[in-house]
């Protein structure tokens, strides 16, 4: 049976520098998910035109967007790069000038050409669920995460808080505090109740 092998990791996108190269609906479509789970995510994008929609977007999120094509000094101080035109050949330059500074690159609709995916992600509150099927069906991946979406309590936050307000109060070292946090939080997996 194949497995995922990808780590999964939470980015703190605002303290990261990230380019999009592309200006056109899959560039947006990479925008708009991006701002949607990290709304303060320091964005760049690089186009020699830019959709009207993708201007309001950037505008709201303040993106950063430079006219002009593709150059690979456009990755200078950039951490991740999100190649997302419509030229395969553009997509493939930006992927080899990444490896050449090692770069995280993500090539939209190309796995091989992909450090990471963008999942599907599942936010209430404090709680976040990333969902990833290895590149193979991010249709699959926006089903869960619609399913779980209906599925969490919108309460979910208040619980987590509270437990953090707990968590706090418990006087004891890590080990005591992890057991004491685990007997408390086993009946949100206990089926049989």
């Amino acid at each position: 049976m194949e497995r995922n092998n990808l780590y999964p990791i939470f980015l703190k996108t605002s303290k990261l520098s990230i380019l999009i190269v592309g200006g056109g609906n899959v560039a947006e479509e990479k925008l708009t998910f991006l701002t949607k789970s990290s709304p303060d995510a320091n964005v760049t994008m690089v186009s020699p035109e830019f959709r009207g929609s993708t201007l309001q977007l950037a505008k709201k999120y303040n993106v950063e967007l430079i006219l002009d094509k593709y150059h690979e000094k456009y990755l200078t101080g950039k951490h991740m790069i999100v190649a997302s035109t419509d030229n395969p050949e553009v997509n493939i330059q930006v992927y080899q000038d990444c490896r050449k500074l090692d770069k995280l690159i993500n090539v939209a609709d190309n796995p091989p050409y992909c450090d990471f995916y963008m999942g599907g992600i599942v936010t209430k509150g404090n709680v976040k669920i990333a969902i990833s099927t290895d590149g193979k069906s991010p249709t699959t991946a926006k089903r869960l995460r619609q399913f779980f979406e209906e599925v969490i309590p919108e309460d979910i936050n208040k619980m987590v808080l509270n437990l953090n307000d707990f968590r706090k109060t418990i006087k004891s070292d890590f080990e005591q505090k992890v057991k004491k946090m685990n007997e408390l939080t086993k009946v949100l997996i206990n089926t049989n109740e």
